[in-house]
């Protein structure tokens, strides 16, 4: 789990980085163990009268597949520097109307034990083609899980960094 203090430094430190033209206000960072996400907003296309949804969307995975082929190489800089700086892969993405694209990310492995009835509720999802392999049916139960409890999580995580507060304020804590 990264700390608040790095997830500020690296925020900030994208905005100092990003050109101001890339993004509509500034992007939305993710930041865990391994990876670094970055998604900014660009200007969806202006289309004339009524559109159907086809269209708009269409007219979206243009303007967006524009915008990664004329920022790739400015892109692959700053995510090699960033790289070097906090030692986690950067990935980049955008949100064009209704559109959100990540052009890459990490798939981390995760090694896992689980016992015979865990693996069974792996397996009736496999064998139901909700997924391709045990892989897939977990990382489907972990997002559902996610989607679910998202407001859990979240108190989740704000608890950790009040206790990440305390422990930068103890007694060991250097001024």
């Amino acid at each position: 789990m990264s700390t608040q203090v790095e997830d500020e430094r690296v925020r900030g430190w994208l905005a100092g980085r990003l050109p101001q033209e890339w993004f509509d206000g500034e992007p939305e960072v993710s930041i865990d163990r391994d990876e670094i996400l970055v998604v900014g907003t660009i200007p969806a296309p202006q289309q004339e009268g009524e559109v159907s949804a086809a269209a708009r969307s269409a007219a979206e995975e243009g303007r967006i597949k524009q915008f990664r082929e004329d920022t790739r190489e400015r892109r692959i800089e700053i995510a090699r520097e960033l790289e070097h700086a906090t030692r986690r892969k950067v990935a980049w993405g955008v949100r064009c109307g209704e559109t959100r694209t990540v052009f890459t990310s990490l798939s981390a492995p995760v090694m896992t034990r689980l016992r015979q009835p865990e693996r069974q509720v792996l397996d009736t999802l496999v064998d139901a083609g909700v997924a391709r392999s045990r892989s897939d049916a977990l990382g489907w139960c972990v997002k559902l899980v996610a989607q679910h409890s998202e407001t859990w999580l979240k108190d989740l995580r704000e608890a950790m960094e009040k206790v990440e507060n305390v422990r930068r304020a103890g007694p060991d804590a250097q001024s």
